[in-house]
């Protein structure tokens, strides 16, 4: 059941991070959380979201902007080894409180509770208009690819942060796209290079399968996304995303998942 859970969330998200730009990591996340400890989850995301960002880059990767790389990048690079760091020790936090539904214990972890905080802030910022017109210019790169990447080492969260300043960048459709594909690409590779002591302790062999499955629908949910990217609108897909994250992240803060 949990690989047919998991790939179906792969796929559909998949799908809608290709229209705007995240999406894949923040409800991914949560999903794997349902079967495995929170910081093992993200780790196991990075491994999927990775992947088919690099499958991304085979796709689009030729239209990237290389001075918005160099700018947004390596802050971007730097700032994630912080956030990656930080995640190894706060999981080893006690839980706040625990409590039991049925035969189920549920654990609300100081973890937990950042990152559904933090699941909630760009919830907000993608459903309420008044958030939705912030944009930063290019004179703010180097801010965004700092917050971006201490987010996506944290909780695998840098997508919305990342659109929120390449959008007006002054960048064409597919150097937008592009360019945000390669930078995911960068922070994830050095994210996983913390994570790879739970990634070995999570026997990854065990899960081997999964991570194969979960990669393939992603993929496929990359292919699709790019035929439909001409029907559907980003507002509509960006108020989807809103409304799942808020979603989840409520699941999250609670110890649902």
């Amino acid at each position: 059941m949990e690989i047919v859970i998991i790939c179906l969330a792969a796929f559909f998200t998949a799908i809608l991070t290709f229209f705007s730009g995240f999406g894949l990591g923040t409800i991914l996340a949560p999903v794997f959380a349902i079967f495995f400890p929170i910081d093992v989850a993200i780790a196991l995301t990075g491994v999927v979201h990775f992947t088919n960002n690099l499958f991304k880059i085979i796709l689009v990767g030729k239209n990237a902007d290389r001075s918005v790389l160099l700018k947004f990048g390596i802050p971007a690079i730097l700032a994630s080894f912080i956030g990656a760091w930080l995640l190894l020790k706060i999981t080893t936090l006690p839980s706040l409180i625990q409590y039991q539904i049925s035969t189920h214990e549920h654990y609300i972890t100081p973890v937990k509770v950042l990152i559904a905080m933090i699941l909630i802030f760009f919830s907000i910022q993608e459903i309420v208009p008044s958030f939705q017109k912030i944009q930063f210019g290019r004179n703010k790169l180097v801010l965004g690819g700092i917050l971006s990447g201490f987010f996506g080492g944290l909780s695998g969260i840098q997508g919305a942060i990342r659109s929120a300043f390449l959008v007006k960048s002054g960048l064409t459709k597919e150097a937008y796209i592009a360019t945000g594909v390669v930078i995911a690409c960068l922070v994830d590779f050095t994210r996983l290079s913390v994570y790879a002591t739970r990634l070995t302790s999570s026997n990854l062999s065990d899960n081997l399968g999964l991570l194969i499955a979960a990669t393939t629908a992603a993929i496929a949910g990359a292919i699709i996304g790019k035929k439909l990217l001409k029907k559907i609108t980003l507002k509509f897909i960006q108020n989807l995303v809103g409304v799942m994250l808020i979603l989840i992240s409520i699941a999250l803060g609670t110890g649902l998942i």
